[in-house]
Parts: C-alpha cells; structure tokens; sequence
C-alpha cells in the first residue's frame, strides 16, 4: 500500500468519525429544540384553553397540572429515544438492549409493584379530576396544599411548612377541601342561662357585618346559616352555624367570626362559659338546694 492510500485510508476513518460526531450533534440539538418547542407548545395550548375562562379558577388549576405531567412525559420520551439514537450513531446495536429491557422490564415488574401501582393510581387521578395542583387535600393521613402532583407522587405542604411526599399508590381515598365552595362550621358556645333567641339575633347582626365588610364580601358566598342547638354540654350549650365560602376561605372567615362575635357577646354581656364546679349543701324531697358560697365551701374544705 502506497503512501498515497494510506493517507486516504487515514482521512476516510477521521472523516467516518467526524461525520458520526455531526450527526450526534445535530440528535442532541433536535432533541433539545423538540424539548423547548414541547415545552412552548404545551403553555401556548395551556393559554388558549383558558381564554375566555380566567374566572374559572378550577380549570386553571386542572390545566396548569395537566401541562406538568404532559411536560414530564414528553421529556421522558424524547430523552430515550435521543438515547437510542445517539447510540445506534456510535454503532452500538439497540436490539440486545431493548431485548435486555424487556427482560428487565418484566423482571422490575414484579419486584417493583407498588412503583407501577403509583402510576397507575396517579393516572385515574388525573383522569378523574380529583386532585389538582394548589388544592387543599388530604390523602394517605397528610393533609396540605398539593405543590406538585406527578404520576407518581403527591407533593404536599402543611400549615407548619413541613413537605410531605405521598405515593399515589398509598392513596385509597381523597378529601379535597377546595373544590367548588367551602362552609365555614363554627360551633358556639353559650351558658345555660342565656336566651337562645337573643344570642340568635345577635349571631345574624355578627354576620351580616362581616358580610358587609369589604375584606370578606368577596369571600362569603351566601347569608349566616344557624343549624340551632347542637349539643348540650357540661358547661355550655352549642349552637351551630356555617357560611357558604369560596374554596380555601373557611378557615379566614371562620377566625374573623369568631373574633367579631366575641366583641359582639362582650357588649350584649352573653356569657361565653368555661369549665366550672358548683358545690351544694344538700336538698331536700323538692329537689331544692342552695348553692354554697365560695368561703364556706373553703372552710368546710379546710376543717
């Protein structure tokens, strides 16, 4: 072989590799374009779906999660077959490796069911409308706001701060605390000796008030609604109401009620009770007894 066909020889191996490398590059920069134009494409799709529906603040919720787990799975997708592609370029057969997934695949399936339970489970999820991303749920015993929801997870925050990761796979059932409306319950307390009517009339004014004030007119829904007497307690009687709030109010507008109608009971002098002990001397047949005074009850105490 001459000098001449060696060099040829030389120049065709380097210009082999070189064109192989090109051709890696331009798989990656495909790959990266076609995860950018996803990307785009799936907030551009996301927009349009919500013109016109802004208002609806449950659909925008259900779309910005849908577009996070799309998001997700087309990156997942394009990321293996770059990688198949890349190393078919290389020269690296991809046949033995899909066989070997295969194998493997069914192999992970059977030690690995909880792992295809979570996705499975997070599908129906998604499919089903129950959870979205900024919703208030609870799930598998751990309540907070959904931060991020994937197929195989629930990412959680609770009032304290604390990040809870729940497998979709754990979750058997859903309380979502944010879906349409809320009502604020508010169970109050009363002594014994009280009007019922009167602290009635005076619980409506508390809540026309509030409904009233500029800071909650947009949050409550709809008028007080007194349920009555829910119980009798050892030291009180309990009376129950509730307002109709928008989702993820209930919480507010039941502080602020509570916070206005101690003002409103402290004004009308209706005892808001707490625990006490009331000692007697004694009855007779009637069933009448005299409550002792507090000294007394010390001295008798004290001999």
């Amino acid at each position: 072989m001459s000098y001449l066909d060696l060099m040829q020889a030389q120049l065709g191996e380097w210009r082999g590799l070189a064109l192989t490398l090109v051709n890696v590059v331009i798989i990656l920069a495909l790959a990266w374009l076609a995860l950018r134009l996803s990307r785009k494409g799936l907030a551009r799709l996301r927009a349009r779906m919500q013109a016109g529906g802004l208002a609806d603040f449950e659909r925008v919720k259900r779309l910005n999660t849908l577009e996070q787990v799309f998001r997700y799975a087309i990156a997942v997708i394009i990321t293996l077959v770059t990688g198949m592609l890349v190393l078919s370029e290389l020269g690296i057969s991809i046949a033995p490796i899909l066989a070997a997934a295969g194998v493997l695949g069914i192999a992970i399936g059977f030690g690995a069911q909880s792992l295809v339970k979570d996705y499975f489970t997070g599908l129906f999820l998604l499919l089903e409308n129950q959870v979205r991303q900024g919703d208030v749920v609870e799930v598998a015993g751990k309540g907070g706001l959904v931060e991020e929801m994937t197929l195989r997870y629930i990412r959680l925050r609770d009032y304290e701060g604390s990040v809870h990761y729940v497998p979709n796979g754990t979750i058997d059932s859903v309380t979502n605390r944010s879906r349409g409306f809320a009502y604020a319950v508010i169970d109050i307390g009363v002594a014994y000796r009280e009007d019922v009517d009167e602290v009635y009339a005076v619980m409506r004014e508390v809540g026309v008030a509030l409904r009233a004030d500029p800071e909650y007119a947009g949050k409550i829904e709809d008028d007080l609604e007194i349920a009555g007497v829910d119980n009798w307690a050892d030291s009180a009687v309990v009376i129950r109401c509730r307002f109709k709030v928008k989702p993820l109010e209930q919480w507010g507008v039941r502080r602020a009620y509570l916070y206005h109608l101690k003002k409103a009971f402290d004004a009308a002098g209706i005892e808001i009770p707490f625990p006490h002990l009331t000692m007697y001397a004694g009855q007779d047949k009637s069933g009448h007894a005299a409550a002792l005074p507090l000294q007394m009850q010390r001295q008798r105490h004290e001999a």
